[in-house]
């Protein structure tokens, strides 16, 4: 028999607790969450607000923000950061959704979708060194290089581009189109795939065509879907910086036109040691990040009743 203390309850009792069960079961997430997210996130704070250096650390009030805003290379790395996002929204959800509707329709060889679809989410799993290396590669700017080759079939010229803005940006998207344009397809097939047969075929009935289907039926239906890959969307093209460290063989790219605003905060705060100005960096770009996203879900009707319905 398990002892019962007087005036108390067994451990037994606890454990076998309905009411404490949910607790028991979250708590998991709940220390993941203090632990890796909200400590750091305090931590940085308070580290944006001092000056460090080899461990120790005084306190400069506001300085390191005041700093930052005078401060011309974060504001170009914020437009990198910013232009690089603005442009993957606009490749990486329209395209996607396009391919991913004829993959779910009954166009084409169920074999060759099915074969298709297992191959989308490869890209996702090459490691983004190996890729950024392939990628600088491909785009390099001799004759060598697999893109300039492709543009001598046309007689074209070889182009620098790694050393040219617009070359450079052309480079990130097209790795960022490879990368994750089979992801993006996955959710939205996801989403297509959970909206009835029978909104179709009532549509169908009443003489809608594809186009006023695709429109009337399939777009208000992946609301959702479409709300969360653009949300992850904008966060993963503000904080973007491996894509862009690897393509250019380092945080030094020419004129900073591959800097973004996570190479920025590595570069103050790894490569000078300047950590209370680095977690400035981070305060800003977290700050930035939450009030796109949570104005745009606001914008979508995400907080609202009838946006959760």
């Amino acid at each position: 028999m398990t002892r019962r203390r007087p005036g108390g309850r067994s451990l037994k009792d606890v454990l076998y607790s309905q009411k404490l069960a949910p607790y028991f079961f979250i708590a998991p997430f709940v220390i993941t969450l203090l632990a890796f997210w909200a400590v750091p996130l305090v931590r940085t704070f308070v580290m944006s607000t001092q000056e460090v250096l080899f461990g120790e650390s005084a306190f400069v009030g506001t300085d390191n923000y005041e700093r930052l805003w005078r401060d011309r290379i974060f504001w170009q790395a914020l437009f990198n950061s910013a232009r690089y996002m603005v442009l993957t929204l606009v490749l990486l959800i329209p395209i996607p959704l396009v391919l991913a509707v004829l993959l779910n329709s009954k166009i084409g060889s169920a074999r060759v979708k099915a074969v298709f679809k297992a191959s989308l989410f490869v890209p996702a799993l090459t490691s983004v060194v190996v890729a950024g290396i392939i990628f600088r590669l491909m785009f390099a700017e001799t004759g060598t290089g697999l893109v300039n080759q492709a543009l001598a079939l046309f007689g074209a010229d070889p182009v620098r581009w790694l050393r040219t803005d617009t070359g450079g940006l052309v480079a990130l998207l097209a790795l960022a189109m490879w990368r994750y344009t089979g992801v993006n397809i996955l959710y939205f097939l996801a989403g297509l795939q959970s909206i009835p047969d029978e909104y179709y075929e009532a549509a169908s009935i009443d003489g809608a065509n594809k186009v006023q289907q695709f429109f009337r039926i399939t777009l208000p239906n992946l609301k959702p879907t479409m709300v969360y890959v653009t949300t992850i969307s904008i966060y993963g093209g503000l904080a973007m910086f491996l894509e862009s460290f690897m393509l250019y063989a380092g945080n030094n790219s020419p004129n900073n036109q591959g800097l973004t605003v996570v190479g920025y905060l590595y570069r103050r705060g790894i490569e000078e040691n300047d950590l209370g100005y680095a977690s400035a960096v981070g305060v800003v770009l977290l700050v930035v990040i939450m009030a796109i996203n949570l104005t745009y879900l606001r914008l979508t009707g995400t907080f609202s009743k009838e946006g959760q319905r």
